[in-house]
């Protein structure tokens, strides 16, 4: 950092300078943010993609400069008058710590049945050294306010840039995350998607957060980033096989006692990886560090599969552990030597803002997609189809039939989801 007058500047290899205000130096200074270096932004993908290093830190530093610039347009324009005097520093402040909750290994440990971290913001806050930085601030109630944005339930005008729609982090992380990868899916128009950025009064009588009609094509090419960053880079098969191993070495060390969920939450990746070293319960750790991945059996289009088959597989880590040992032991193999994947975003492509037309009428711009100005609306859902992939990876290889499998594996589940319900034992789920 090159300390600079009243602000520092952090070279960037994405956003080039940013700028950090003296005040906000002291949040980032703290130890809960100063975690952020050491949790990866991409969890496992940097085994796929070895540039895929980047950290949480750097994303959120990235996040506070796009809401610094948005707020300066707005500004400009004469949009923020009416708001309250805390607004521009409280927004940039929940852009800053819109990740301070976040498990190591992107969102991995979610997935795994542990609480969203987003909930785990107000704990994090509540550490003295972040607490008293945001104090001196000097803003009402910030610690509360802060959690509501991230969280998505706060009612102030600007929730929309932290957590909505269009919110900078979305901005933010596809662009770094496309940068980091090296690859070309998910360039961003993020200049024309910001000076589009408006406050817009709803049908409600409610300001919010908007987009002005000449910024369609930009909002188009952050939607179709997405849908590719998820379908070449967050659901590749060799991340994807990265991660389905880890939940399952945690979620076994976890049962096990060797881990505690309520320690999670503080760990980096490698304090993480380095807890569960030598763990006698599964030898997934030594695999993840020598990058000798389960490798795929069976990997299927969602659209080849019979409507709602699999859904239970994102949703229930409890069923789908159970599962996963009755496959195993039919094909002669050890418990966790089969792993099932299959991943879902139903809102990856989801809008819902409020568009201001060049007449200065408010039309809304959600899935009805009433004015067809957004295209990627009408084939959203086939897009995701085309994204997801139900997957079966094995530690060794072995021959499976696909038809057969897809039955065998919709079978199992509902006869131990009978069990269950009947009062069988069930697995613990961490958390």
């Amino acid at each position: 950092m090159a300390l600079t007058g009243d602000f520092e500047v952090v070279r960037d290899p994405l956003w080039n300078n940013i700028r950090i205000d003296a005040r906000a130096l002291g949040v980032v200074d703290s130890a809960p943010f100063q975690r952020l270096r050491y949790v990866r932004q991409l969890g496992h993908a940097y085994l796929v993609y070895p540039g895929a290093t980047h950290s949480r830190f750097e994303h959120a530093l990235g996040a506070y400069h796009l809401a610094g610039r948005t707020l300066s347009l707005l500004g400009e324009r004469g949009e923020l008058q009416e708001l309250p005097p805390d607004t521009v520093p409280l927004v940039r402040l929940a852009a800053l710590l819109h990740d301070i909750g976040h498990y190591p290994f992107s969102h991995a440990l979610e997935e795994a049945g542990l609480p969203s971290h987003e909930s785990l913001a107000a704990q994090h806050l509540g550490h003295p050294e972040l607490r008293a930085a945001l104090d001196a601030f000097g803003i009402p109630d910030v610690q509360e306010r802060i959690v509501a944005l991230i969280c998505g339930r706060s009612d102030a005008p600007l929730q929309g840039l932290v957590a909505g729609s269009l919110d900078l982090d979305k901005i933010e992380y596809l662009t770094r995350d496309a940068r980091m990868c090296g690859v070309p899916y998910g360039t961003v128009d993020v200049d024309r998607l910001l000076h589009s950025t408006t406050l817009v009064t709803d049908a409600e009588g409610r300001l919010r957060v908007g987009v002005h009609e000449k910024g369609v094509s930009a909002l188009e090419s952050l939607l179709f980033a997405k849908y590719q960053m998820y379908r070449n880079v967050y659901w590749h098969h060799g991340v994807r096989s990265a991660t389905a191993m880890f939940k399952r070495l945690v979620r076994t060390a976890l049962a096990a006692g060797h881990l505690a969920a309520a320690d999670l939450a503080e760990s980096t990746d490698e304090s993480l990886m380095e807890a569960v070293r030598g763990f006698a319960g599964s030898g997934l750790q030594g695999r993840l560090r020598r990058r000798q991945l389960y490798k795929r059996a069976l990997d299927l289009r969602a659209a080849e599969l019979p409507a709602g088959s699999g859904e239970w597989v994102g949703r229930r880590p409890d069923l789908l552990e159970r599962v996963e040992n009755r496959l195993a032991a039919e094909l002669g193999l050890a418990p966790g030597a089969i792993l099932l994947d299959f991943p879902a975003k139903p809102e990856m492509l989801a809008v819902d803002l409020p568009m201001r037309m060049r007449d200065d009428r408010i039309e809304r711009l959600d899935a009805a997609d009433r004015m067809g100005l957004v295209g990627i609306h009408r084939i959203a859902d086939e897009l995701h189809l085309s994204a997801r992939r139900l997957r079966v990876f094995v530690a060794e290889p072995v021959a499976v039939d696909r038809t057969a499998m897809v039955g065998v594996v919709e079978r199992s589940a509902a006869e131990i989801e009978r069990d269950l319900a009947s009062g069988a034992e069930m697995l613990v789920r961490p958390g």
